[in-house]
């Protein structure tokens, strides 16, 4: 195979046929790692607005550093995968605090750094800097799995694939090589109808060549998530109602969320969130009532999360099982970051009281 015209048909693809997107009208180091984090596990069309909004917020990696952990998960709320956001302060900060020139920061310096690994470390180089690292993502993973016909989960066949594309990759572009591949996977080279006529490696396809290149990449059996039961409470405390925030190294943390938690084994829902109140910020709580409940998918399991209103009952608040705990006017609660299943409560209580 010439890696000459492999690479060459693939970019000459890529120049006429991809897609507009607001980071590559703007190469420079901070908008496209921004942009590689965002994108992680999240599709494009969800990342652009969130994208466009934090520069409108945070154009520079400056006030990124210089910005409240609060705003920064209030402009990623609703994105998930929060820890992205928490690790992407943490690095600007430590280049910030450093006096770190982005246009001059080594591959290895920027691979030390929190939340940076080799796929985000290789994607940010190769496309800002027009620098050769080869960038292996899920449709990297299942173009090259047809294409060379792995016959095993392509996560167990990494280095053959790193030594193809260190073979083919343009040493003169391997900005548009590396983002021309991603862009076939996503596109063309899809899941479910990859569509074959059209593709413009389809002659050094193996798959396409041995017409089964739809069953590839192998197929892993998926163990079944675990479901949780969950009860939350909206507690009244006089005019306002109470929030909490989860503890930084926890799942979503620094997020806020209304008290509760799992359910036990013959608890009743009831049971259950006056125990988790109780262990969470210390006060009993009363007249309960049922608002509702939300069904919310996580990447590793699922919950269904019964919503109460109650009132403050007795005891003395303070943060035990949480980092801290607020009481808040109903009208103030959309400047606090809620995770996502938190904010389908929160259209519960709109419906309640704002229809």
């Amino acid at each position: 195979m010439s890696k000459n015209f492999f690479s060459n048909d693939l970019i000459d693809w890529f120049e006429i046929n991809k897609r507009e997107m607001p980071w590559r009208k703007n190469k420079k180091f901070y908008n496209i790692w921004l942009s590689e984090v965002m994108l992680q596990q999240t599709q494009v069309k969800t990342v652009i607005p969130y994208y466009n909004k934090w520069l409108k917020n945070c154009p520079t990696l400056k006030s990124v550093a210089l910005s409240s952990e609060e705003k920064i998960l209030k402009l990623w709320e609703g994105l998930g995968y929060y820890s992205r956001a928490r690790n992407f302060k943490k690095a600007c900060e430590y280049i910030y605090r450093n006096n770190i020139n982005l246009d001059e920061i080594k591959y290895n310096q920027f691979l030390d750094l929190p939340g940076v690994g080799s796929y985000t470390a290789a994607a940010v180089f190769s496309i800002s800097k027009n620098e050769v690292y080869p960038v292996i993502d899920g449709n990297v993973k299942r173009v090259l799995s047809r294409l060379l016909r792995i016959k095993n989960d392509p996560n167990l066949h990494l280095d053959q694939i790193n030594k193809f594309l260190l073979k083919n990759i343009s040493k003169d572009n391997p900005c548009d090589f590396n983002q021309g591949l991603m862009e076939l996977g996503a596109t063309i080279c899809r899941p479910q109808k990859a569509n074959c006529k059209v593709c413009p490696i389809k002659n050094y396809c193996n798959g396409y060549k041995k017409n089964d290149y739809m069953l590839y990449p192998i197929k892993i059996k998926k163990t079944k998530k675990p479901h949780y039961i969950i009860v939350a409470g909206i507690i009244r405390y006089k005019e306002k109602i109470i929030i909490s925030k989860r503890k930084p190294e926890a799942m979503l943390g620094g997020l806020w969320e209304f008290p509760g938690g799992k359910i036990k084994k013959n608890e009743t829902h009831e049971e259950c969130l006056k125990r988790e109140v109780l262990e969470e910020i210390n006060i009993k709580i009363k007249n309960l009532h049922y608002l509702g409940h939300i069904k919310h998918a996580y990447s590793h399991f699922s919950i269904t999360l019964h919503s109460y209103e109650c009132d403050y009952d007795s005891g003395k608040i303070k943060a035990i099982e949480c980092a801290e705990v607020k009481k808040i006017k109903l009208s103030e609660i959309t400047k606090y970051a809620f995770p996502k299943a938190n904010h389908k409560i929160l259209e519960l209580l709109k419906i309640k009281y704002f229809n």
